[in-house]
């Protein structure tokens, strides 16, 4: 793969582009380990339904800027982080220009097709979380049914996947419909961000089911310990409509 690479910088961002204006990655650089993009922050959310107990092990498929790796690494010292990245040239610009860690015993990069290697590795995730596009904003394979239930059968239990997806592209309804699919309808789409991301989440057997309130007191936790600020998203789940008796369910 040969991947066009740009890196653009505007008040104290620094911006990774995939040879077109599409962002595909950010840094604040005076808040290196921070989740700066908006649905980054959401595709984190999966954190909430972890009843006060971190993922010990974190999958990450698409590598961008790194900004999901340097956040479960630098705020999650017990998780352990494996990063599927398929351009080596990605993982090369993360490091130099986004300071993405070296690997070490609770970090590692794997160059490889995402799609493979959630079929072929055997090892359980408490969260895998997907934001696996080209610079036409195209997934492949990362938005199949055959992907979306091999994920399924790595999440450890109750494990969370989080997908990214574009909800202004044609097709977008047809995702969103394979990966409830695979995960028997526990999904749960949270409303599209300005950028027109909309970040999915699904669970493992057995679902899960929160009552808002009580997610609200766990993003506050969450914002004390990580300085993650979820509660917005919250916010605007709310006023969506999807939990109209005051629950969200996976």
């Amino acid at each position: 793969m040969n991947t066009p690479i740009d890196i653009s910088e505007a008040s104290g961002v620094r911006y990774l582009h995939f040879g077109s204006d599409w962002v595909q990655g950010a840094m604040r650089l005076r808040k290196p380990n921070a989740l700066e993009l908006g649905y980054t922050r959401e595709m984190m959310a999966g954190l909430l339904f972890r009843e006060g107990r971190w993922p010990a092990r974190v999958l990450l498929i698409g590598l961008g800027a790194g900004s999901m790796a340097k956040f479960v690494h630098h705020h999650l010292p017990q998780a352990s982080v494996t990063v599927v990245e398929i351009a080596p040239e990605v993982h090369a610009v993360a490091r130099q220009y986004f300071r993405l860690p070296d690997e070490d015993e609770r970090f590692e990069v794997h160059i490889g097709d995402g799609a493979e290697f959630v079929r072929t590795d055997p090892r359980q995730w408490d969260l895998i979380a997907v934001d696996g596009f080209d610079r036409h904003a195209r997934a492949g394979a990362l938005a199949s049914l055959p992907f979306y239930t091999a994920c399924r059968a790595r999440l450890a239990p109750e494990g969370i996947l989080s997908v990214n997806l574009f909800g202004q592209l044609r097709g977008f309804k047809t995702q969103l419909q394979r990966l409830r699919s695979a995960f028997n309808g526990r999904v749960l789409s949270l409303p599209e961000c300005d950028s027109g991301n909309v970040v999915a989440l699904a669970s493992t057997p057995g679902g899960q089911s929160l009552d808002l309130a009580n997610l609200k007191l766990r993003a506050a936790d969450l914002k004390a310990v990580t300085g993650l600020d979820l509660l917005p998203t919250l916010r605007r789940l709310e006023k969506s409509g999807a939990c109209p008796d005051g629950t969200a369910r996976l």
